[in-house]
């Protein structure tokens, strides 16, 4: 269903060439109320589908020239202050199940969170996924980065993925069609994933609750997870570390506006409480720029990066 309150002028007609849809269909839609850094300009339209069904209904009709970009839980995302143009996708309760499978596979939806991934893993019995309750993000993001923590990737337990492409239609990938690297997913950056499913081990429960107790633990006390943060910030460099090579170049505590680089793990950008999109990226090239001048090496960017600039 469409908003009510807009028109299609509030959206420069956007709203007008829209397909109908069963799910909700809303116009400048607050994304900074979503994502974990809490910056950002609002999402031009947001897609909430009602179901697989509606949501393939609705890319199978949307013009191709208007942008789809999906989006979980906004962990490990910046938008930027100008806000998203086209479609902003958010998968909701339908696509959050969890279901265990015969031989020890678990079927789980791309809203799921990572954490309650692990969680389902755990009372089945299924060792192999505690690594994901250190990740604050969905399976859907976990797929497109290949998310991994404390030793293990995704790639190292998926079985396949499910992901339907700009048109609708659905594509069945198998681990080896991932195409997976170090936080990468060679899949096409239109495709959407809805689905996944993973091989887990038989273990302990106890045992498997005690290991993801201490993962809590220890992202507890090495983290800054109560603060306005989006996750790592850069990618560990080839035979190093992200983090060391930021405090060598100075960089712990350093300050952009409200943006600051965290005490605590200076891989972590912070939203003090009064940064900008702007300033947060503004920061993290300056750690780029001071670790290239200490160290010679070029940090790439983990955080994804979106949305257009502001005016």
């Amino acid at each position: 269903m469409t908003d009510p309150n807009q028109g299609g002028d509030g959206t420069g007609g956007l709203m007008d060439r829209m397909p109908e849809v069963r799910g909700r269909l809303t116009h400048a839609s607050e994304l900074a109320r979503v994502t974990w850094f809490q910056v950002g300009g609002p999402a031009e339209l947001m897609f909430k589908p009602a179901d697989l069904a509606d949501l393939q209904d609705f890319l199978a009709a949307l013009p191709q020239d208007i942008a789809v970009t999906p989006i979980g839980v906004g962990s490990n995302l910046l938008v930027r202050d100008g806000g998203l143009k086209g479609v902003t996708l958010r998968l909701g309760r339908e696509f959050a199940g969890v279901t265990v499978e015969e031989g020890g596979r678990i079927r789980a939806g791309a809203s799921v969170l990572d954490l309650n991934l692990a969680k389902a893993a755990a009372r089945a019995g299924l060792a192999g996924l505690e690594f994901y309750s250190g990740i604050p993000g969905t399976v859907g993001g976990a797929l497109r980065m290949n998310a991994g923590a404390y030793g293990t990737e995704t790639r190292d337990v998926l079985v396949e993925a499910v992901a339907l492409d700009r048109q609708g239609a659905r594509h069945v990938l198998q681990a080896s069609d991932m195409g997976f690297s170090y936080r990468h997913a060679d899949v096409p950056d239109d495709w959407i994933f809805i689905e996944a499913v993973y091989q887990g081990q038989p273990g302990d429960r106890k045992e498997i609750e005690s290991r993801m107790a201490e993962i809590q633990a220890s992202r507890e006390a090495s983290q800054p997870i109560r603060s306005r943060t989006g996750g790592s910030t850069f990618k560990n460099p080839e035979g190093g570390k992200a983090w060391q090579l930021i405090d060598q170049a100075g960089c712990r505590g350093l300050m952009i506006g409200g943006a600051q680089v965290s005490e605590k793990h200076c891989n972590f950008l912070i939203n003090t409480g009064s940064a900008s999109a702007a300033d947060l990226e503004q920061l993290g090239e300056e750690v780029r720029r001071r670790v290239q001048r200490a160290s010679g090496v070029d940090l790439q960017w983990e955080i994804k990066r979106i949305g257009e600039a502001s005016s």
